[in-house]
């Protein structure tokens, strides 16, 4: 059946990840699930909180007239509310209801955002490595994706940042925690690049908005808390998801928060309705809505990841990797002992270990481990990653 060129194309942009898919489900009817190593998928290995089952059917029970109808396409007002207040609380800004907008996860509220800001043509700036989906959202709206590098730490490199903003720049996207890397922008990072965003406004005359990718704001190690993007830069908007940090990734909620600083918030707001309608989310899940708003605050218990995080690291650079320990999230992303990540990742597979080579997310020469699964494969898996390392250097 013929299909849309654009959509070929992306289709073979992301043959790896299909590869990794099926090449998993191969090893795992040959060997066993329990013998395949599968770091591949960012997929919590979690369940939600207690409090997420208890809600739910206390929701049930309740069942009040009208609940699975339709509603304001921005969300339930009594959920907008309860979102805004714990917003306020991590954006370090007083955030109103009328500045929230419910969502199907974080990737309908990027989607609705660039519907929403973006001319065809129009660019957006995003630091590498990267979500590997920020490729297609973007296409979706006629936005062009343009990346530049980070440094040796994975900081933000303002410079190179600099140079890649033009008078079509209509946002940069930041995502901290990140993925793959793990790192967590510091206030002091994020600061030098509110400062370049505003010489450029001075600079273009147009206003170039910063936008926070945050699912992972809520796993962290060692008490580290990211910094309130709101509370650095007023043109700014945060685009996240209970998928993580309440393991809730299939249910597909979330939300997008609009810095009341920016000039005619409004209007954005309102703009921002409209395209989650006509993208055809028409409004985020009602019953998730409801549920979220009693769950603020909560989360999964972040030390088992830390725990996977901890022995993985510690497990790799014993063998002779290099890798830096990560901030937040729950992935890792070691150097490739040759310079073909891809080649390497193959290395992996023949003990049985599932990686994705870093190339896929804009860092070549690196791989990233998935580690939100059990300890015991954690643990199982550190002598395959010790004998393929010996196997391609010697």
């Amino acid at each position: 059946m013929p299909i849309a060129p654009k959509i070929r194309q992306a289709m073979e942009r992301s043959s790896w990840i299909r590869k990794m898919f099926e090449e998993g489900a191969r090893l795992k009817a040959e060997f066993g699930a329990e013998n395949v190593f599968d770091f591949s998928l960012g997929n919590p290995n979690l369940a939600p909180p207690e409090a997420f089952r208890q809600t739910l059917r206390e929701l049930v029970e309740e069942d009040p007239p009208g609940c699975h109808g339709y509603m304001p396409n921005a969300g339930l007002p009594e959920v907008r509310e309860a979102v805004a207040r714990q917003v306020s609380l991590d954006q370090g800004a007083v955030v109103g209801a009328q500045h929230v907008i419910m969502t199907v996860g974080a990737g309908g509220a990027l989607n609705a955002v660039f519907r929403a800001i973006l001319e065809p043509g129009d660019e957006v700036v995003v630091p590498r490595p990267y979500f590997v989906e920020y490729n297609f959202y973007l296409s979706n709206h006629g936005g062009v994706l343009k990346t530049v590098d980070t440094t040796e730490a994975f900081d933000l490199d303002v410079g190179a940042l600099e140079a890649a903003i033009t008078p079509r720049t209509r946002a940069v996207l930041i995502n901290s925690p990140n993925n793959p890397t793990g790192k967590v922008y510091s206030r002091d990072n994020l600061e030098q690049l509110r400062d370049l965003l505003e010489r450029k406004l001075w600079e273009y005359g147009r206003v170039i908005h910063l936008i926070s990718d945050e699912p992972y704001r809520n796993i962290t190690y060692g008490g580290l808390t990211p910094p309130g993007i709101f509370s650095i830069f007023p043109n700014s908007l945060v685009c996240t998801s209970y998928s993580k940090d309440l393991s809730l990734p299939g249910e597909r909620i979330g939300y997008i928060a609009v810095n009341p600083s920016i000039p005619e918030a409004d209007t954005l707001v309102a703009a921002l309705t409209l395209t989650n309608r006509i993208l055809g989310y028409v409004n985020a899940p009602a019953l998730m809505q409801r549920a979220v708003a009693r769950l603020q605050g909560q989360s999964v218990d972040t030390s088992l990841y830390q725990r996977n995080r901890d022995r993985l690291h510690q497990g790799l650079t014993a063998a002779g990797y290099h890798c830096r320990l990560p901030e937040g999230a729950f992935y890792l992303f070691p150097r490739s002992p040759i310079d073909d990540d891809v080649a390497f990742v193959r290395e992996l597979q023949k003990e049985n270990i599932l990686a994705v080579p870093g190339s896929g997310f804009g860092g070549p020469g690196h791989f990233r481990l998935a580690y939100c699964c059990a300890f015991d494969t954690v643990e199982r898996s550190l002598p395959g990653f010790q004998r393929a390392l010996q196997r391609v250097v010697g």
